[in-house]
């Protein structure tokens, strides 16, 4: 799978450890940054994710700042991410199952790595159910599409 991850400052050391795991997991990882821990602002970071995702040259997705909040909620400013913030695995499956989420952001100052890879394993191993949660993502994307 091809899968993006960025970061904030207060993001970007869970970053890098999920990004060599994945890459000894085989995943296709592209690192969007930040590479520092100099202050950035995570919307440039979210938006960097959005368009990656956007464009094709992601599967998913993986957004890190101190919350999570912040960087998703610049991700979901691109109608084609559809980015949840996640603290557990259920939430993260669950994204995937109902909401067909192609990208989830972690709160690195809520969660460690071990929860952070149960987080990112459930997101990438979940299949989306389809049926009567298609309807639901179509109106996501037609509201998205009435907003542009």
């Amino acid at each position: 799978m091809r899968i993006a991850l960025s970061a904030d400052h207060a993001g970007v050391d869970l970053k890098d450890l999920l990004v060599a795991w994945l890459k000894e997991g085989g995943h296709t990882v592209t690192d969007l940054g930040t590479h520092g821990h100099a202050s950035v602002d995570y919307p440039e970071f979210g938006a960097r994710l959005a368009r990656v995702i956007a464009d094709g040259e992601a599967d998913r997705g993986i957004a890190i700042c101190g919350s999570g909040i912040g960087i998703a909620i610049a991700a979901n400013r691109n109608p084609a991410c559809r980015c949840a913030q996640v603290n557990e695995p259920y939430s993260a499956q669950l994204a995937r199952h109902h909401n067909d989420a192609n990208a989830i952001a972690l709160g690195a100052r809520l969660i460690g790595i071990d929860l952070a890879k149960a987080c990112v394993s459930a997101f990438l191993e979940t299949p989306f159910d389809g049926g009567r949660h298609q309807r639901r993502v179509d109106q996501l994307t037609h509201i998205a599409q009435e907003t542009a």
